[in-house]
């Protein structure tokens, strides 16, 4: 929502200052100089990346325009998943615990935090180092160094969108001066006519390198910028549960390894110590509401 409302007040704040410098909007109205510049831009962009790649910046640029980020809801179920599936760790056996971690989709524990169950991969980064967990003989300084090495992969993959995008803010101010030129040329060729339509033909081909800078920096720019931000803070998600597993294999209490976790939320969203435990006390606030809600029904 804060992109729209930004796209608003820019092209808003533009159309309405050159109307009131006197100029026609009409004049900018140039449908030709903006298939130009945006085919060309999306030709090089589909050249330059994998059709993975491609895809992903589409669900990427979705994710910026709706702002899908956690919430402190998403963080509460994923401190409350820790906090159970250690406390599992801490009073049962392997036998007991592996079929949680085999099959997640199947775990009444899993189920309590419907919120991480929905994220595939988040899930499957828990299942694997509680795996790890289980068999033993795993130093924390070498899951520490295995997490990391993850991280770093992941974060390299999330954030192709965003280089992605960025290469093509870079060239597009040149792709405005390819359409600047073609319209050149196309009025070079009517030197015999009127000086009003060779004045018209040239304030055309300028609308091309004007088009080329805005939509670099006005628009696709802004946009790899944000996706870049708002996967860095799904990202957040995995940080958390690394710090807590870290901190349990390292010795300390569940309790005590979920502010591992916790303290690395952004204070903006982060949680209070009273709601964490809230939440890992009742084992699952929203689960219990949930069932809560399905009993009187």
């Amino acid at each position: 929502m804060a992109i729209i409302i930004g796209l608003i007040i820019t092209i808003g704040s533009l159309l309405g200052g050159f109307v009131a410098m006197g100029g026609h909007v009409m004049v900018i109205w140039q449908p030709w100089e903006y298939l130009i510049i945006g085919g060309s831009a999306l030709g090089t962009f589909i050249i330059a990346n994998p059709l993975k790649v491609v895809r992903d910046t589409g669900k990427a640029s979705l994710e910026a325009v709706f702002g899908r980020v956690p919430k402190q809801r998403d963080y509460l179920d994923l401190l409350g998943l820790l906090y159970n599936l250690m406390r599992e760790l801490r009073s049962k056996g392997r036998n007991e615990v592996e079929p949680h971690i085999d099959n997640p989709n199947g775990s009444e524990i899993f189920a309590r935090f419907p919120s991480v169950l929905a994220q595939p991969e988040l899930t499957q980064f828990v299942c694997d180092y509680v795996r790890l967990m289980l068999i033993g003989n795993a130093r924390p300084h070498e899951i520490e160094s295995l997490m990391d090495e993850e991280l770093m992969t992941m974060k390299r993959e999330k954030l192709k969108p965003y280089i992605a995008l960025t290469s093509v803010a870079e060239a597009l101010p040149a792709l405005g001066i390819v359409a600047a030129v073609l319209g050149v040329i196309k009025a070079m060729g009517a030197l015999d006519q009127s000086p009003a339509l060779l004045g018209g033909l040239i304030g055309a081909a300028l609308v091309g390198t004007f088009a080329g800078i805005f939509l670099s920096y006005g628009v696709i720019g802004p946009l790899g910028q944000k996706i870049k931000a708002v996967r860095e803070q799904q990202m957040r998600l995995y940080v958390i549960a690394k710090q807590t597993l870290l901190a349990y294999m390292g010795g300390a209490l569940p309790q005590i390894a979920l502010e591992h976790g916790r303290k690395t939320i952004a204070l903006a969203e982060r949680p209070s110590i009273d709601d964490v435990e809230a939440e890992t006390v009742s084992g699952g606030r929203a689960a219990n509401d949930r069932i809560a809600v399905q009993g009187a029904a």
